[in-house]
């Protein structure tokens, strides 16, 4: 009787398929291009590279190991320029599982598309034009996509898991931004890095491990900060978010008419009583949970209804509790709309029942399809093709993600914060740069600034950080007079 064959392994297979796609990325030469960028003064001209640079393993066999994956980088280097002479800039958008052509096409490169200013869906067809606000004036720019966004990807699925992680991703980057310096011959520059969202959180944590491989930052960039994941978690005794979310709340309804009084009459009158409110008052009234008496209680009830134009019925059902799902849903709920997350300036028309279901972010939806589409064509025009999917935001990593650090096995909050003052505090030239959409309600600038008021740090070091704010969302950039005051404040900053 014949032995009965041994079925082929599903892990090894796709292990393998995962390798040899790996192999294939890594083998691609580099798409190059050129272009000019016209800017009021002079123009400047520029050579595009897009190649997938290999993350090594680790340790002291790390080189010789199969690389773990390919990612993808797009450059912008300045042409006739001496290797050294000008700053270079690393550029990564967050999610976690984002791609960064947010970044890379909606501010700091020479191209961008351009967008409706109140966060509304452009029309057809998506295009890029030339960006006279880049930040290519300044630096040399890499984008970045981290593993399993844009089309990186990983070699096997120990990879997958070791890479869709904090601490995972930061290293690889740091080996991305270290080959790199080193293929390109650019370990006389100065570096920089920007980050977006989930990529303050990462950018915050390579600011200090890059030193431990010999790369000083001269400078970091952090937009839509969110260092601190327990500030913007809506979690059972986690009171932190209610409080820093009341005045980004405050702003919000104010911009949308739903505000009464004094507190309606601008974005100023609202932020502020909002923010003195919370500090007087409402974040107290929180940390006395039950202790709180009925007539302090329905006193702090009032003033929440007053500041979120929410029914004060529905404060108090909430247990004075206003999660960021309760005021997307019912803050204009007598209107049938839903309010942005990333944008709150933007709704979108709830269902005929008016559900809570969460089924899309209206301020995301109005530019997620528009930006792809445009990358894929402009990608297409640069020689770059491939049938394979581009991932802009992959909901499959973000749900992967393993947000715990080092020896933790749950029960913390992802925080990378610790890491910048650290760094701040390692690095004496370090400067950083902020940037808060007053209209986020997914990073709100109120959470970041409570985040950056907790570094680690004494007031000397704290004071090479700058904070600025802008009347638009998540992505402020979008907005065509923030996208013009975010350069200029970035021009200032470098000096």
């Amino acid at each position: 009787m014949a032995d009965t064959p041994t079925p082929p392994d599903p892990d090894k297979t796709s292990d393998r398929r995962h390798r040899e796609r790996v192999e294939q990325l890594l083998a691609r030469p580099p798409v190059r291009a050129a272009g000019t960028l016209a800017l009021a003064d002079r123009r400047l001209d520029y050579a595009v590279s897009a190649e997938f640079i290999p993350v090594a393993g680790e340790g002291f066999d790390g080189a010789l190991a199969e690389p773990q994956a390919a990612v993808m980088t797009t450059a912008y280097q300045l042409q006739g320029a001496a290797a050294g002479s000008r700053p270079v800039c690393f550029a990564f958008n967050g999610g976690p599982g984002s791609a960064s052509i947010w970044l890379h096409l909606g501010a700091l490169g020479p191209k961008r598309l351009v967008v409706p200013s109140d966060g509304s869906m452009p029309a057809a067809p998506y295009t890029v034009s030339d960006n006279p606000l880049s930040w290519f004036e300044h630096f040399d720019l890499v984008f970045v996509d981290p593993p399993h966004t844009g089309w990186s990807t990983t070699a096997s699925e120990a990879a997958r898991k070791k890479l869709l992680s904090v601490d995972g991703d930061v290293k690889a980057l740091a080996e991305v931004v270290r080959t790199w310096l080193t293929r390109h011959r650019r370990w006389g520059s100065p570096v920089y890095l920007a980050g977006e969202s989930y990529g303050t959180t990462r950018g915050a944590a390579l600011a200090d491990k890059l030193l431990d491989g010999g790369v000083a930052l001269a400078g970091l960039v952090l937009v839509s900060c969110a260092m601190d994941l327990q500030s913007l978690s809506f979690d059972p005794g986690n009171d932190l978010p209610y409080a820093l979310f009341l005045p980004a709340y405050a702003v919000v309804s104010q911009y949308h008419g739903l505000l009464k009084g004094p507190l309606g009459a601008s974005r100023e009158a609202a932020q502020a009583a909002a923010e003195a409110f919370v500090d007087e008052d409402y974040a107290a009234a929180l940390l006395a949970g039950a202790r709180l008496s009925d007539k302090r209680r329905a006193a702090v009830a009032r003033r929440v209804a007053e500041l979120t134009g929410l029914p004060r019925a529905l404060v108090e059902e909430k247990n004075l509790r206003i999660a960021d799902q309760d005021y997307f849903f019912e803050a204009m709920r007598a209107q049938g709309r839903q309010v942005g997350r990333l944008d709150a300036r933007v709704t979108g028309p709830m269902a005929a029942r008016r559900t809570r279901d969460w089924e899309f972010d209206p301020g995301i939806e109005a530019i997620a399809a528009p930006y792809t589409m445009a990358a894929m064509a402009y990608f297409g025009e640069l020689g770059l093709t491939t049938e394979q999917r581009y991932e802009t935001l992959s909901h499959e990593a973000h749900l992967a993600w393993n947000w715990n650090r080092g020896e933790a096995q749950g029960n913390a909050y992802a925080s990378t914060s610790r890491d910048l003052a650290r760094a701040l505090r390692r690095n004496p030239q370090l400067k950083v740069f902020v940037a808060s959409g007053r209209y986020d309600l997914g990073t709100p600038y109120s959470a970041s600034d409570w985040s950056l008021a907790q570094l680690d740090a004494p007031s000397e070091v704290l004071a090479r950080i700058e904070h600025h704010y802008y009347d638009a969302g998540h992505m402020m950039y979008t907005r065509e007079e923030d996208l013009t005051k975010l350069k200029a404040d970035i021009a200032h900053w470098l000096g």
